[in-house]
Order: structure tokens, then C-alpha cells, then sequence
């Protein structure tokens, strides 16, 4: 999961959505059979997501410094009742069970703390304090988690903290804990250097396509954002990292944390890069992490993300079933709520894996036939165990994109039909296709007859044409935008619908505000130096820097490194412990000084002035440096030119 943050509280925590349309018929058809096919009144799921409940937060709400909610449960109260002609009541089912928030006991030595971020926080009982078990996606969040841990189960220490896997919604809110310096934190092999990849590397973009995903901009309510299927929302704190103290490999032997042992079992490459799933022998629990949960998950984030090996990830929970399927109570996991019983958790896992397993195998299949990704997407049909079990229905990732996702790992971005390899760019193309319809009167008649008919997914092909040709105004952007809405209505998966709807919110008001970077100084702390300086190339834009090649050399005292930076023609060249041969300029400063001037809370002349930076040689080179590098921000267009 990707970092998505701050919006102004009135939007981000808003029940109203003046500015949606009402279901159509054909939205309201769809979703009443939905109704009827799937077993909607089951209890069994709500049973499950209120036991053991302890307490809850007061109101629901969690405050920042300054006052300002980075979340608030109470805003998803609208959910109580029956489901909305608006929303798919398969999807307003999960997001009921989604917003039960509080602190549950699991079993004996294990609670859990939900609903009051997009993932769960899990505490077991160490023999000195608090195992912490992924702490969250911000510290304010992961602040009050705790507290209310401590103040209902009595106030111990953190002893330990185990970080699941790389993605930030388990590990950023750590700062929150104000756990001791010399603590184990636990964490599988290649964590940091995952979560510092897909945190800075692939930062802006991601993080524009994140917000739509997870309905960041969208009004809380049956119109807007109901919850994303893996869990309700985002919350919009401040960010941390915390570097591991021991990465676990591959057939790492069980050993103990603060008393208690753990037999863990590598998942890497399955739902995160660097992840992993554990058995606790004497609490009899099962820990999945983000690799089985209550949903579908996703081989390809509609965010953006490295393709996910589904075989890998089936083999994983085969793996766990195998080895710890005879001997567990409990299975719980990093988001949604336990189950409980020798014989639930074993269908539990085998259900899940068959799901995996059944995409990756009927997509390889089909593809070997000459079927391409998109009619494998749109043919590939649920399994009959998906009607019965809402544990692996699409309400995060979803069968289709993930057939595609498959597709994709074996044989790339393309289908293999020539005139799809090189078309050209959506602008153009849309121009060609307007013009070869008849025009934007044409057009728009066509896309007004397909909506009115029900078939809004042709309908938005048609009027996206049209606003990527710069043709028929405002008209086109409105027809979009309600054809948008009903396939947003009608979807099942969570991340699926606030896409849709994010996309006619841009439509209709244009692009929001750049969303905030997770890299604040808190999280880069935790950044080796060569990897902070590469996250500092892929910024690099080469028509920004001086004409001629130069050199710089970075002394850090704090950290006891020297680091040398070529700005060459194209590219930047970064060298850990390598000094320039003639630099143009020699800065020394902390690096938490620079940490700084990367998270924008300091400027180089600012550091320059206190006497926290020093430049020797070309004062200039410094500004030729940062001068040359894109500094983001800003509004990112998703769904319109």
C-alpha cells in the first residue's frame, strides 16, 4: 500500500456529495442481483468482527497536534442499515464489517487494534512488554492505538516491533509507538530497501493515482467513498521509518522476541517484495500478515506497483496450510478480522490459495490458447467457492485486473497485435477517432444513447475520446464523469469504485492539489545515503542543468560519509565513499540537514545563513545541483489531458 496524504479535514472526513448523480436503472438492476445471487444476510463475518471486542475510542476520532482529524470512524456511520441503491451491496457488506473499530482480543496473549487505520496493529504479550506488530500508516494513528492498549490491558513497554512487510500502511506510523532505541525491530529480508523503492522511487506519480484509488478527494457517504474493501480509508498523518535490526531470510530457524518464539516462513514476491508470515507455537495463532485476508487481493494495484507472482503467492499459503494449517487455532492477518477453529482456518487458507492459484492458472491457460489479456480479463469466471466465501471476493483486487496482471508477468504490456504496439499518443489517437466517428456531434449522440442504455463502459470509451481530443467541451467532461459514477455504483471491489469516482470528481473539477510526499524527515532518517541520493536521480531532469559536466563532493559528519555526485549530460552518478577527483564544490552538513532540505522544512541558503552548511569552491554548483532537480508538487492529471 502507498502513502496518501493530507487533505483539508472539511473534504477528507465530509459526508455530502452534492455534486453526484443518483444509481440509473441499469445500476440499480445490476446491484439487485448481486443482492440476490450472494448470501448478503449471512451473519457469520459480523459475528467474527465483534468478538472479543474491549473498548473503542471515544467518538471514533484521532487528532494531530494541531487538532485536525487524521481520522474519524464516525464518518462512516452512514453504513449502518440497508445498502444504497448506489453503492453494490456485496461491497457496502465489507465496508459494515469494516468500520467495527476498537481494541479485540484475539486469543490468549494476542489483541488486536482495528479500524482506525487502513490496516490492523497486533499486540502480543512479551515476557517485558509489548510485541507491536505493524504499527500503522501514521504516528498519530499508531499513537492512540497504543494508548488505548495501555489504558485497557495495563501500561507495559513496547519490547519489540515487527514490521510484516514493505508496504508503508505497516510500517510509518512506528514514530508513534515512542518505542527505546535499542529494541528489536524484526522485519523479512529486503524490507528497507522495498520500502524505500516504492516510498521514493516511484513517489509523485503513484501517489497521485493512490488518491484516486483510495478515494482521498471523494465525500464520505453512499455517493462517495464507502471504503476501499481492505479496509475504510487512509489515515493523513505524519510518516517514519524505522531501520530493521534483523532482516529474516529464507529458512531462517525459529527463535524468540522478547521471550515468546516465532516460526517464520518467507512470502517474498508475493502481496509486498520483501514480506513474511509467522506461527506463534504457544498462542497457537497463525499470523498471514498481508498474504491471505478478507478480500481478493491485488496481483497489480490499481496505484501502480511491481506485478505480484500469484504461483509464488499460492505456493506461500500452501506453504502455511502445510506447515502450520494442523497445529493453528487462530488465523489472523494484517487487515480485516480472525478466524477461529482448527477447521476454519484450514479452509480459510485453502480457499485462499485455490483463488491465486485458479487466476494464475486459467490466465497462463487461456493465454496459451492466443486469448489476450483483455478478453482473458473479461471471460475468466468466478470459481464456484467465491459465492460461498466473501473472504475471496473482489473488494480490493478484483478476478479481472488480476488476469491481467498474470498476463502481464509472462508476457508483458503488450498483446502481441502489431497495431497495438506503437499507436499513437491518447491526444492523437482520440483526435483520429473523433474525426473517424463523424465529429463531437456524432460523438457525444453515441455516448448519450449508450448511457442512457445502460452500457456506461462503452459510453465512457466514446466520451473519453472526445476529452482527449479537446472536443465537445463540457458536455463530453459531464458525460464522462456520469459514466464514470455508474460503473463506480455498480463495482464490487472498493478500490475499483473510488477510481471511478475520483475520476469524475477530476472530470468535473479538475485535478486536486499534489497529495503530500511520505518523504518526511522522520521517514528519511532511516534512508542509507546512496539509496537517498538515487531517489535524488530519478528527479534529475537534464534540460534544468548547466551545459557543461561537474562534479560535487558531500561530507556528512553525523554520519561519518563522503559521497561524491556527477551531474553529467544526462544523468546523475551518485558514489558512496568515493571522492570527486577536482569537485566543482565540496558541501559539508549533516545529513539530517539535508534530510531537511529534501522534505521541505529547509533551504540551502537558509542552512548556509546558520552556519549548517558550508561550500567550498563554486558557491553556484550547490544551485546548479538542486536547480536541476523536478521538486513535484503541484496537480498531476490522471483521467483527463
Amino acid at each position: 500500500m502507498f502513502r496518501a496524504i493530507c487533505f483539508s479535514a472539511s473534504l477528507l472526513f465530509s459526508t455530502s456529495a452534492a455534486a453526484a448523480n443518483p444509481a440509473t436503472e441499469a445500476t440499480r438492476a445490476a446491484n439487485d442481483a448481486v443482492a440476490a445471487r450472494l448470501p448478503i444476510a449471512d451473519r457469520q463475518d459480523f459475528e467474527d468482527a465483534r468478538r472479543g471486542k474491549i473498548a473503542e475510542i471515544e467518538g471514533g476520532i484521532i487528532r494531530d497536534a494541531d487538532g485536525n482529524p487524521v481520522w474519524d470512524a464516525a464518518s462512516f456511520a452512514f453504513l449502518d442499515g440497508d445498502a444504497a441503491a448506489s453503492v453494490n451491496p456485496s461491497l457496502w457488506r465489507q465496508s459494515r464489517l469494516l468500520s467495527e473499530h476498537g481494541l479485540f482480543k484475539v486469543t490468549d496473549g494476542i489483541w488486536q487494534v482495528r479500524g482506525y487505520d487502513l490496516a490492523n496493529m497486533t499486540i502480543i504479550r512479551g515476557k517485558t512488554g509489548w510485541i507491536v506488530i505493524d504499527p500503522l500508516l501514521s504516528v498519530e494513528t499508531a499513537a492512540a492505538a497504543l494508548k488505548l492498549v495501555n489504558d485497557h490491558l495495563g501500561e507495559r513497554p513496547v519490547s519489540a516491533i515487527i514490521f510484516t512487510h514493505s508496504h508503508a500502511d505497516h510500517f510509518a506510523g512506528v514514530g508513534g509507538l515512542g518505542a527505546a532505541s535499542d529494541i528489536p525491530v524484526i522485519a523479512p529480508a529486503g524490507f528497507l530497501e522495498e520500502a524505500i523503492s516504492e516510498n521514493l522511487l516511484a513517489g509523485p506519480y503513484m501517489r497521485a493515482r493512490a488518491a484516486h484509488m483510495f478515494g482521498n478527494t471523494l465525500p464520505r457517504g453512499p455517493r462517495g467513498q464507502v471504503g476501499v474493501g481492505l479496509g475504510q480509508a487512509l489515515s493523513s498523518g505524519k510518516t517514519s521509518l524505522r531501520a530493521p535490526t534483523r532482516e529474516v531470510a529464507a529458512g531462517a530457524e525459529p527463535f524468540a522476541i522478547d521471550g515468546v518464539t516465532f516460526e517464520f516462513l518467507d512470502a517474498a514476491q508475493t502481496e509486498a517484495p520483501a514480506e513474511f508470515v509467522f506461527f506463534i507455537p504457544e498462542m497457537q495463532a497463525l499470523i498471514m500478515s498481508e498474504v491471505t485476508s478478507g478480500t481478493l487481493h491485488n496481483a497489480l494495484t490499481l496505484r501502480g506497483a511491481k506485478v505480484r507472482d500469484l504461483l509464488a503467492w499460492s505456493r506461500v499459503i500452501d506453504g502455511a496450510l502445510l506447515n502450520f494449517g494442523g497445529r493453528a487455532n487462530t488465523v489472523l492477518a494484517s487487515h480485516h478480522w480472525p478466524t477461529w477453529g482448527r477447521d476454519n482456518v484450514r479452509t480459510y487458507l485453502q480457499n485462499q490459495r485455490d483463488i491465486y492459484r485458479y487466476i494464475h492458472d486459467q490466465t497462463v491457460r487461456r493465454a496459451n490458447r492466443g486469448e489476450t489479456l483483455q478478453e482473458i480479463g473479461d471471460a475468466l469466471a468466478e470459481p464456484d467457492f467465491a459465492a460461498r466465501d466473501f473472504s475471496v471476493r473482489g473488494y480490493y483486487g478484483t478476478m479481472n485486473h488480476n488476469a491481467k496482471a498474470v498476463y502481464q508477468h509472462y508476457f508483458g504490456w503488450w498483446d502481441g497485435v502489431p497495431a497495438n504496439y506503437n499507436p499513437h499518443p491518447p491526444e492523437a489517437e482520440s483526435k483520429r477517432y473523433v474525426a473517424a466517428m463523424g465529429g463531437a456531434d456524432r460523438v457525444l449522440a453515441l455516448g448519450a444513447a449508450a448511457h442512457a442504455e445502460g452500457d456506461d463502459r462503452w459510453a465512457a470509451r466514446l466520451y473519453n475520446h472526445l476529452v482527449f481530443a479537446g472536443e465537445g467541451g463540457e458536455a463530453a467532461k459531464q458525460g464522462l464523469a456520469n459514466s464514470y459514477e455508474q460503473l463506480g455504483y455498480r463495482a464490487e471491489s472498493g478500490a475499483w469504485r473510488d477510481y471511478y469516482l475520483s475520476a469524475a470528481r477530476e472530470l468535473r473539477e479538475g485535478p486536486a492539489e499534489q497529495i503530500a510526499d511520505v518523504a518526511q524527515a522522520a521517514f528519511l532518517a532511516a534512508v542509507p545515503t546512496d539509496d537517498l541520493f538515487d531517489a535524488l536521480a530519478v528527479r534529475y531532469a537534464p534540460e534544468k542543468a548547466p551545459r557543461t559536466e561537474i562534479a560535487l563532493q558531500f561530507i556528512f559528519p553525523d554520519r561519518r560519509e563522503r559521497l561524491s555526485v556527477e551531474m553529467r549530460e544526462a544523468v546523475l552518478i551518485p558514489r558512496l565513499g568515493v571522492d570527486a577527483v577536482t569537485p566543482a564544490a565540496t558541501l559539508t552538513m549533516n545529513r539530517s540537514d539535508l534530510d531537511l532540505i529534501i522534505a521541505r522544512q529547509a533551504t540551502p541558503t537558509a542552512l548556509i545563513q546558520q552556519g549548517k552548511l558550508t561550500v567550498e569552491g563554486q558557491p553556484d554548483a550547490i544551485l546548479a545541483l538542486f536547480g536541476s532537480l523536478d521538486q513535484g508538487g503541484g496537480r498531476i492529471a490522471i483521467v483527463t489531458p
